[in-house]
């Protein structure tokens, strides 16, 4: 699943076009990926249609895009959802569920192409509320996010990339956690965005076992692996996220490269880069953790 990187990338690209841009036609090829807007398709259509988008925002995985005080719409990539954005003429793009064809803030004619290979992802228009501490739903640079954040998306805490994002509060939080510090990290409650490859990342550059509780690890060293954390992402962005297979492009349908620069992640059987002992791979949580036994050992 696309976690902040991924969604990161998707949310810069569709703010170059469409910040300012008005839909004027809905064309949807296969209802299933508006599952999540419970009153129908034809009510996304009514809705959608002559709307101006006045922001592209993130918070961790989650991006949507405010037409009001009250709506937004919210994209949920799921799996193998990508948002692509192409020109009137560009040829068909398979497996589209759902094109937005907008008009520009400059008078360009674009369209949004929902592509959704095994339809877990979706798009819906949702509520807007007013966030817990007044400050800005979420990460928005082009066009600043207003305090109002979507229904479904007030639950997940600030992302590490988020400039209202407490670094010292999150620290104290999960030294409080006796659960594994893995876990933790993928909490999305106590700081959202990081799913299973950044998690290995940051913990493989910590030298943190992942199953080291979290409350046994010192005030200090959490707020080390929260800068690792965020230094992660950030990289992770600059080389617009990772893809290993065909389900995650950006909005040009371009794949990410920061698999190339995986010290941890989906490098079971080979060396360490830093001591030379050889990583592995463990089944944890229905998926798998990636470390090296010799640099990250679990204390007890």
């Amino acid at each position: 699943m696309p976690e902040l990187p991924e969604v990161e990338t998707v949310r810069a690209g569709l703010a170059a076009k469409l910040v300012g841009a008005r839909v004027i036609k809905i064309d949807i090829a296969d209802p299933r990926s508006l599952k999540r807007h419970l009153l129908g398709p034809r009510h996304f259509v009514d809705e959608l249609i002559g709307q101006t988008f006045e922001a592209v925002v993130r918070r961790g995985k989650f991006l949507w895009l405010p037409f009001s005080d009250s709506r937004a719409m919210v994209g949920h990539l799921g799996m193998s959802g990508q948002l692509l954005l192409r020109t009137p003429n560009y040829p068909e793009d398979r497996q589209t569920r759902v094109v937005i064809h907008a008009e520009t803030a400059q008078g360009e004619l674009v369209e949004v192409r929902f592509v959704d290979q095994r339809i877990f992802g979706s798009l819906a228009i949702e509520d807007l509320v007013e966030t817990v501490d007044n400050q800005p739903g979420g990460f928005s640079p082009e066009a600043p996010a207003s305090n109002l954040i979507p229904v479904v998306v007030a639950h997940i805490s600030r992302d590490l990339l988020d400039p209202d994002f407490d670094p010292k509060t999150v620290a104290s939080k999960m030294s409080k956690r006796a659960s594994g510090i893995k876990r933790v990290l993928l909490d999305q409650k106590l700081l959202s965005g990081i799913g299973n490859i950044y998690a290995d990342e940051s913990l493989w550059l910590a030298k943190l076992h992942y199953d080291q509780p979290a409350n046994t690890i010192r005030v200090s060293k959490l707020l080390e692996l929260i800068e690792i954390a965020k230094q992660v992402l950030e990289r992770a962005v600059l080389q617009g996220g990772t893809s290993f297979d065909e389900q995650y492009k950006n909005v040009n349908g371009d794949s990410g490269y920061f698999s190339q620069s995986l010290n941890a992640y989906g490098q079971a059987g080979k060396a360490c880069p830093r001591c030379g002992g050889q990583i592995e791979r463990k089944a944890w949580a229905n998926r798998g953790s990636h470390f090296c036994p010799r640099c990250q050992r679990l204390k007890t």
